[in-house]
C-alpha cells in the first residue's frame, strides 16, 4: 500500500547532550595531543572475509534485479558489471560463479515504483471562472500492454484509472482549487509484479461541486463562462471534468526519471491539455540478501561505496596515476542502482560518500579535493534530526578522525608534501581547504562543539612539527665518527638545511597557509628554529675553545657564513617577540678571525704562484692583451673581496681592523705578483734567440701589471669603504680610515706604476735606438733627394714598430710608450738640429721630420693629445728649425719683425721718445716722413747734455737697395730737440707691405773726436703707414710717438745664426752693424731709478 513519505524529527536536546558526554568520556580515556584534536584511529578500509562476502552478495543481487532503462553514461550490460565486481572484490572465477549461482537462487525482492506528482502547468480551465480544481488519480495496471505506437493510435478512454483499476490500487492527490498550474509534490509507492507488462496510469480531473445557477452566474466573467454554464446544465450534477491522462510503460522508464510529460486528451476538441511534472524511482523491498536483512540500507551502501572506491584508487595507483575522484562507469552504475533500489536520500548518499572518502583518504593516497563535494552536499542538506544517534556519532567521529589526520599531515608537511614533487603545494592547499570547509560546517559545529579553532590547531601543529623536523634533521646529520671536525660538518649541514627550509617557507608555504588560515608560517618557523640552531652553534663553538686550527677555522667560517644567511631571513621586529637567540652570534666566532685571515692570504698566495708558474705570457686574444695569470689574479682578488663581504663583521672597530688586514694582504699579493711575473718572463726569454718574442713577452708583462692596477683600484668599491667609514665614524678618529686604508692603497698603486713605467721604459729604449739611427741617416742623405723622400725609412720604421706595440699593449701602456718615445725623439731632433745650425737644407729636412712625427704620434686622435705633443721642447725645436732653414735675408726680415714686436711691447719711455708723422703718397709713390721732435733723451756727454741727431733708414736693406739713409740737423746740448724736418723716399708700395719692412729711426749723440754715441732706436712698421693700398686715404696724418729701445743685451739667436754663416757678406755686414749698436747700447744702459 502506498503511503506519503514523512520527514524525520530533529534529535531531542537530551540525546545531543548524551552524545556530547559520551564523546568527552572517550577523549578522557585516550591520550590527546597537546592543544590539538584527539588522536582517533581511523577505521580500516579493509573488510573481513565475511563482510566482503555479504557485500559481494548485495552487489550481485543489485545487478541481477536491475529495473528500468540505463542512464546515458551508465553501463547497460549486466555481464560487464559482474566482471567489474569480480575484479573489485578480488574473487577467483570459481568463487565468483558459485556466489553468482547462490544469488540467483535467492528470492526476488518486491518491486515498487516510487512516483512523485510534482506539479502541472497549462491545464484546461473547466470552471466558469476560467480555472479548474485539479486532482490526479494514479496507479499501475498489471498484465495489460500499451501500444508502442504514437499516443493517438491507442484508443483513449475516460476514467481509465477509475474504471480499470481496483479502488485499493488507485491513489489520489489533493485537490488544488482554482488554478491552471497546480503544485502537489506528493509521493506514492506503487507495487508491481512484472515490469515488462506493467504500465503507469495518471488521470487529471477537475473537481465539480454542486452549485446553484445563481452562484455560477455570479462567477460569470465572459462569453466562455456562459458556454460552460450551458454545458454543465446538460451534465449530470456532481460529475468531475476530465482534464487529461498519461499512460507510460514501466520498462520504458529509467531507474530514476524526472521530467515533464504532456497530458493526452480524450477528444480532439482541446488537443493541448498541458503538462505534468513527474518523478519516478524503481525501488526494492524485502530484499533477500543477508546484508539487507541484518543492516540498515545506509550502512550497506556506505560499505559498498568504500569497497568500490578503494578498488578505484588502488587500480590507478597500479597504473602509476593518481585518482582524480571520478568513478568508472561500472562503479558509478552499481552505486547508482544500489542507492536507487534501497531508496537512499541524496543526503544519506552524500553522508555515505563523505564517510567513505574521509576514511579512505587516511589510508590511501588520492586528492583531498574529492572530499569537497560531499562536504558541500552535507552542508546544503543538513538537518540534524534526520540522522539516528549512531549515524550522528559516526559522522562526529569522521570529523574528528579527519581533523586529527589532517593535522598530522600538516605537522609533517615538509615530508608529506615535498617540493620535489610538482603538485605538492596544490595538494597541501587542497587539504587546508577541506579542513577549513569542514570546520565551517553546521554539522561540525553541532557535533564537535568543543573543538578549538582550526587556526589554533594548525599553528600548534606547525610549531610542534617544526621542532620534530629539526630533531629528525639533527639525527640524520649525526656523524658516524665523533670529532670536532665531523661535528662541525654535521652542524654546517644542519644549518644549511634549516636555511633552505626557511627559504621554502618564505617563498611557497607561507602564502598557502596565509591564504587559507591567515597563519604566517615563516615567522613562526624562524622563531622556533633560531633557538634550536643557536643552542647547537653556541655549544659547538664553546667546545672548540680559543685555539683554532686552520682546518677548524675553515669549518667555523662556513658555519659563520651559513648563520649570516640564516639571520638575513629574520622577520621584521613587528613579527617577532623580543630578542632573538642569534643576536650577537658573531662574538662566538671571535677566536677564529686570525685563522680566517691567514687562511685567506695563504690560499690567495698559493693560487698566485700557481697561476704565474703556468702562464706562458701569451695574450688571451686580440681584444684581451693580458695573459692567463692576470685573469687568475683578478679572480683571486675577487674571492678575497667575497670573503670580506661574507665576513661583514658587525663590530665597527673590529671590522675596520679586518679591512685593514685584507687591504694589506691584497697589496702585498700585488707586489709579489709583479716579482713573480718578471721572473717568469726572464725564465721564458732566457732561451729565446728571437728578440721580437722577448719584446712580446715584455708587452704581456706590462699589460698584466696594468690589469693588476685596475683590479687594485677597485678595492674601495669591493670592500665597501664608504659604508665602513659611515659605520666607524663614531669609533675612529677623523681621517684615520683615509690615512690608513688609502695610504696602503696608494703605496701599492705607486709601486705598480713604477713597475709599469720601468717595463714601458725598457720597450721604449729598444725603439729609441732605431729612431736615432734613422735620423742620423736622414742627415747624411744627398742633397739631391727631396726631404719628403728622405724621411720615408724613418716613417716606415715607426709604422711597423708602433703597430706592433699597439697590437701587444693595452691602450694605457701604449700611450705611456708613445709619450716616452715622443720625448726621446724630440731630444734626438734637438741634438741633430744643434749640429746643423749652419745648414738650412738639413734644418729643412729636420723640420719636415718633426711635422710628420707630430702627425704620426697624434694618429688622428688615437695617439697622444695635442697638449702632450706640444711641449716646451717641441715648441723651442720648431722655432729653432724654422729659423735655421731660413735664408739670410729671411732671417734679417725676421730680426726686424722681432724688433717691431719689441717696439710694440715697450710702454716705457725711459730712453726717450721720437714724434713723427708718416704717410704714403700713392700717386707719386713716395713715402713722406715728418720728423717733429725728440724728448727725454739720455745725457751722453760729460757736460750733462747731448748733441742729438736722427738717422732715417728703410729696412731691411735688400728690400730698399736704392735708398740711402737720411739724417737730420744736429742740435747742440739739447735733450729735447725740435727737428721739424720732412723727408721723402721714392719707393714702390709693394716692398713696404712685406714682412719686417720698417722705418728705422736711430737717435745718435754727435761726437767731434770719436764715434757717435747711441741714444736709442725706434721702429715704425711700414704696412701701417696711412696711404698704402688697403688703407684709407691720407686725410689728416696722425702723429706717431715711438719710445726708443736698445738691442737685447744677451744677443739675438737670429744674429747668432747669421754670424755663423761666414761666407755670406750681406749677413756678416748686417751682424757687424747690429753688434755695434748692441755694444753702444751696453755702454749707456740707464741706471735703476732714472
Amino acid at each position: 500500500m502506498a503511503t506519503p513519505l514523512s520527514h524525520p524529527q530533529r534529535r531531542p536536546p537530551l540525546l545531543r547532550q548524551a552524545i556530547k558526554i559520551r564523546r568527552r568520556k572517550a577523549r578522557d580515556v585516550q591520550d590527546p595531543l597537546p592543544r590539538t584534536v584527539q588522536e582517533v584511529e581511523p577505521p580500516s578500509h579493509h573488510f573481513s572475509p565475511e563482510e566482503r562476502a555479504l557485500l559481494y552478495e548485495e552487489a550481485l543481487y543489485t545487478v541481477l534485479h536491475r529495473l528500468g532503462q540505463p542512464e546515458p553514461n551508465h553501463v547497460s550490460e549486466a555481464s560487464e558489471l559482474l566482471r567489474y565486481l569480480q575484479e573489485a572484490f578480488h574473487l577467483e572465477p570459481e568463487e565468483h560463479a558459485q556466489m553468482l549461482q547462490q544469488v540467483r537462487q535467492l528470492e526476488k525482492p518486491m518491486f515498487f515504483l516510487k512516483a512523485t506528482v510534482k506539479q502541472a502547468k497549462g491545464i484546461l480551465g473547466k470552471d466558469v471562472s476560467g480555472f479548474s480544481d485539479p486532482y490526479c488519480l494514479l496507479g499501475i495496471e498489471q498484465g495489460v500492454g500499451v501500444s508502442t505506437g504514437s499516443p493517438g493510435a491507442r484508443r483513449r478512454q475516460k476514467a481509465v484509472v477509475r474504471d480499470m483499476l481496483p479502488e485499493e490500487q488507485t491513489h489520489r492527490t489533493q485537490v488544488i482549487p482554482q488554478t491552471l498550474n497546480p503544485v502537489w509534490d506528493e509521493t506514492f509507492i506503487l507495487e508491481f509484479k512484472d515490469i515488462a507488462s506493467a504500465s503507469f496510469h495518471l488521470d487529471m480531473w477537475d473537481l465539480d461541486t454542486v452549485e446553484s445557477v445563481r452562484q455560477k452566474l455570479g462567477e460569470l466573467t465572459d462569453l466562455h463562462g456562459l458556454r460552460r454554464i450551458l454545458k454543465e446544465v446538460r451534465k449530470d450534477k456532481g460529475q468531475d471534468d476530465f482534464l487529461g491522462n498519461l499512460v507510460l510503460r514501466l520498462q520504458d522508464l529509467r531507474s530514476r526519471e524526472d521530467q515533464w510529460f504532456p497530458l493526452e486528451p480524450c477528444t480532439e476538441t482541446y488537443p493541448d491539455r498541458g503538462q505534468c511534472h513527474l518523478q519516478f524511482q524503481f525501488i526494492h523491498k524485502r530484499r533477500a540478501t543477508r546484508a539487507s536483512r541484518s543492516q540498515p540500507s545506509y550502512t550497506v551502501h556506505l560499505h559498498l561505496l568504500q569497497q568500490l572506491v578503494s578498488h578505484e584508487v588502488t587500480r590507478h595507483q597500479a597504473g602509476s596515476t593518481s585518482w582524480d575522484g571520478s568513478l568508472s562507469p561500472q562503479a558509478a552504475t552499481i552505486l547508482f542502482l544500489h542507492a536507487t533500489q534501497k531508496d537512499l536520500s541524496d543526503f544519506h548518499q552524500s553522508m555515505a560518500q563523505w564517510l567513505a572518502y574521509s576514511r579512505l583518504y587516511q589510508s590511501l593516497e588520492f586528492p583531498s579535493s574529492c572530499l569537497l563535494h560531499p562536504i558541500t552536499s552535507i552542508e546544503y542538506q543538513w538537518i540534524q534530526g534526520r540522522l539516528k544517534e549512531e549515524q550522528l556519532e559516526e559522522l562526529a567521529t569522521s570529523f574528528s578522525c579527519l581533523l586529527t589526520y589532517g593535522l598530522s599531515l600538516i605537522r609533517r608537511f615538509r615530508s608529506v608534501f615535498p617540493l620535489s614533487v610538482a603538485d605538492s603545494p596544490a595538494r597541501l592547499q587542497s587539504l587546508l581547504r577541506v579542513l577549513v570547509q569542514m570546520c565551517k560546517m553546521k554539522a561540525f559545529g553541532e557535533l564537535c562543539p568543543d573543538s578549538p579553532p582550526l587556526p589554533q590547531l594548525v599553528t600548534e601543529a606547525l610549531r610542534s612539527g617544526t621542532v620534530e623536523w629539526f630533531h629528525l634533521k639533527q639525527q640524520h646529520h649525526q656523524p658516524m665518527v665523533q670529532g670536532l671536525l665531523e661535528a662541525g660538518k654535521a652542524l654546517l649541514s644542519l644549518v644549511q638545511d634549516v636555511t633552505g627550509d626557511l627559504h621554502q617557507c618564505q617563498r611557497t608555504w607561507n602564502k598557502i597557509f596565509h591564504n587559507a588560515l591567515k597563519i604566517d608560517l615563516f615567522p613562526l618557523a624562524f622563531l622556533e628554529l633560531q633557538w634550536l640552531v643557536a643552542k647547537r652553534v653556541q655549544d659547538h663553538t664553546a667546545t672548540v675553545g680559543e685555539l683554532v686550527s686552520p682546518e677548524m677555522g675553515e669549518s667555523l667560517f662556513q658555519i659563520y657564513v651559513s648563520l649570516k644567511e640564516f639571520c638575513r631571513l629574520s622577520p621584521s621586529p613587528a613579527e617577532r617577540d623580543g630578542v632573538l637567540a642569534l643576536d650577537g652570534f658573531h662574538r662566538w666566532f671571535q677566536p677564529a678571525i686570525p685563522s680566517w685571515l691567514q687562511k685567506t692570504y695563504s690560499v690567495a698566495l698559493a693560487r698566485v704562484q700557481r697561476a704565474v708558474q703556468m702562464d706562458e705570457l701569451v695574450p688571451l686574444g686580440e681584444l684581451t692583451k693580458h695573459s692567463t695569470s692576470a685573469v687568475d689574479l683578478s679572480t683571486c682578488f675577487a674571492q678575497i673581496s667575497q670573503t670580506a663581504q661574507q665576513l661583514d663583521w658587525p663590530d665597527p672597530e673590529e671590522a675596520f681592523m679586518i679591512t685593514v688586514k685584507f687591504v694589506e694582504d691584497t697589496c702585498r699579493l700585488a707586489l709579489v705578483y709583479c716579482s713573480l711575473i718578471k721572473a717568469r718572463a726572464r725564465e721564458l726569454s732566457a732561451g729565446q734567440k728571437d728578440q721580437g718574442q722577448a719584446a712580446n713577452m715584455l708587452c704581456v708583462v706590462v699589460n698584466d701589471m696594468e690589469q693588476l692596477r685596475l683590479v687594485i683600484g677597485r678595492l674601495p668599491t669591493q670592500l665597501a669603504w664608504e659604508a665602513l667609514e659611515r659605520r666607524v665614524g663614531a669609533v675612529l678618529e677623523q681621517g684615520q680610515l683615509q690615512h690608513t686604508l688609502h695610504a696602503q692603497l696608494q703605496g701599492a698603486l705607486a709601486g705598480l706604476g713604477h713597475e709599469i713605467r720601468t717595463g714601458v721604459r725598457t720597450l721604449a729604449e729598444q725603439l729609441e735606438v732605431g729612431i736615432a739611427k734613422h735620423i742620423q741617416k736622414l742627415l747624411s742623405v744627398r742633397e739631391s733627394i727631396l726631404p719628403e723622400d728622405a724621411i720615408v725609412p724613418l716613417m716606415k720604421f715607426l709604422e711597423v714598430e708602433l703597430c706592433y706595440m699597439n697590437t701587444n699593449l693595452v691602450q694605457e701602456n701604449f700611450n705611456s710608450l708613445l709619450a716616452l718615445l715622443w720625448t726621446h725623439t724630440l731630444t734626438v731632433l734637438a741634438e741633430a738640429a744643434a749640429t746643423q745650425r749652419n745648414s738650412p737644407l738639413a734644418s729643412n729636412r729636420l723640420k719636415i721630420v718633426l711635422q710628420n712625427l707630430e702627425v704620426c704620434f697624434h694618429a688622428e686622435g688615437c695617439g697622444l693629445p695635442p697638449e702632450a705633443l706640444h711641449t716646451a721642447t717641441f715648441q723651442a725645436l720648431s722655432r729653432d728649425l724654422t729659423l735655421q732653414e731660413a735664408s739670410s735675408r729671411q732671417l734679417i726680415q725676421k730680426y726686424f719683425c722681432s724688433r717691431l714686436e719689441q717696439q710694440a711691447g715697450t710702454p716705457s719711455e725711459e730712453l726717450g721718445v721720437v714724434t713723427l708723422k708718416a704717410s704714403y703718397l700713392t700717386s707719386e709713390q713716395k713715402l713722406r716722413v715728418e720728423l717733429l721732435s725728440a724728448s727725454g733723451l739720455l745725457p751722453l756727454d760729460s757736460n750733462g747734455s747731448s748733441d742729438p741727431f736722427v738717422q732715417l733708414t728703410l729696412e731691411p736693406r735688400h728690400l730698399f737697395p736704392e735708398l740711402a739713409p737720411r739724417e737730420t740737423q744736429k742740435h747742440k746740448k739739447d735733450l729735447h730737440p725740435l727737428f721739424d724736418e720732412t723727408f721723402e723716399f721714392l719707393v714702390p708700395a709693394e716692398p713696404c707691405q712685406k714682412e719686417g719692412a720698417c722705418l728705422l729711426l736711430t737717435v745718435l749723440d754727435h761726437d767731434t773726436l770719436g764715434a757717435d754715441d747711441l741714444e736709442g732706436e725706434a721702429f715704425l712698421p711700414l704696412h701701417s703707414v696711412p696711404g698704402l693700398p688697403g688703407d684709407e686715404g691720407p686725410g689728416e696724418v696722425p702723429q706717431t710717438r715711438l719710445p726708443l729701445t736698445y738691442p737685447a743685451p744677451n744677443g739675438d739667436p737670429i744674429l747668432q745664426l747669421l754670424e755663423n754663416r761666414k761666407g755670406d757678406r750681406e749677413a756678416q755686414a748686417f751682424v757687424r752693424l747690429r753688434r755695434q749698436r748692441a755694444k753702444q747700447a751696453a755702454q749707456h744702459l740707464p741706471r735703476p731709478g732714472r
